[in-house]
């Protein structure tokens, strides 16, 4: 990493450009940080010339390491400035979820995505929550309305917060939920958690067809690896993981429909999001 000599004393501070010139990133990647991460220069100040600090620069430093490293921005960032946000509460996000404010809802789940990353904001506050709702359906509470709006918010802070990337064209990865499967919720959140690393997806989405999904690796070059959904034993079609395997596709099953099946010795089971994300940004071109 350059150390250049800055024209600016410490004790006053240095303009974006310097710093970004000085730690070898883009300017607005550093604007980009400030404003999502709060590391450098005060918000809300116009008209003033924010100036980056010693104490700022060593923690951008510590940032780029652990990103190089291989994580995250969102949770670099979260990790070199400490616990300035407390996990959200469970209960918070089912109070706004069950009071249908949508824009709340999106809010919370946003201001988590930001501050712990995408993997931690799944495991540790939407799934508790889903838990919640499921265990309330089971004691005869309707709420399949709050199951629904949960899922959309969601989906919308993902989109959001890692937008899509373009997929390698070396080695395309495919998503997909198998024909008939519905629930592409894990699908939609393990996009934007690769994205997230740096790692584009093609997005098939719900119900994908297994002639779609041949269709779709006869578009793509190169050697593909394709992820299949199955939330039910009813939907883990063997016919999709034949077609993935035929033009020798790599193959990952997630969800728990495919727990029963006796499966290929090639196919991968992924057994949770934190492990699809560093299977799948670490396949080789």
């Amino acid at each position: 990493m350059p150390h250049r000599s800055l024209s600016v004393p410490a004790q006053a501070g240095y303009p974006v450009g310097t710093v970004a010139e000085r730690l070898g990133i883009p300017t607005p990647t550093l604007r980009s940080w400030n404003r999502r991460y709060g590391i450098g220069p005060e918000q809300g100040r116009p008209g003033q010339h924010r100036l980056y600090s010693e104490a700022d620069l060593a923690l951008l430093t510590r940032m780029l390491e652990l990103i190089r490293a291989g994580s995250s921005p969102a949770a670099a960032a979260a990790a070199v400035r400490g616990p300035t946000l407390e996990r959200l509460d469970t209960a918070a996000l089912l109070d706004a979820a069950f009071a249908l404010d949508t824009p709340a809802v999106c809010e919370l789940l946003a201001e988590h995505v930001r501050v712990h990353g995408v993997v931690d904001t799944w495991d540790r506050l939407c799934r508790p929550a889903f838990a919640d709702i499921v265990t309330r359906q089971l004691g005869g509470e309707g709420c399949v309305d709050v199951e629904h709006l949960l899922s959309w918010c969601i989906t919308t802070t993902m989109h959001r917060a890692a937008p899509p990337l373009p997929t390698r064209v070396t080695a395309p990865l495919v998503l997909a939920c198998t024909s008939g499967e519905t629930h592409s919720l894990p699908m939609e959140v393990l996009r934007a958690a690769l994205a997230e690393h740096g790692t584009g997806a093609h997005m098939l989405g719900p119900d994908v067809p297994t002639s779609a999904l041949r269709e779709t690796l006869s578009r793509t070059s190169g050697r593909a690896s394709v992820v299949l959904w199955s939330q039910q034993e009813s939907t883990a079609l063997t016919s999709a993981v034949r077609a993935c395997l035929d033009v020798d596709a790599r193959v990952y099953l997630g969800g728990p429909g495919w727990e029963t099946l006796l499966l290929p010795t090639p196919v991968v089971r992924l057994t949770g999001l934190a492990e699809a994300v560093e299977q799948l940004t670490s396949i080789p071109d």
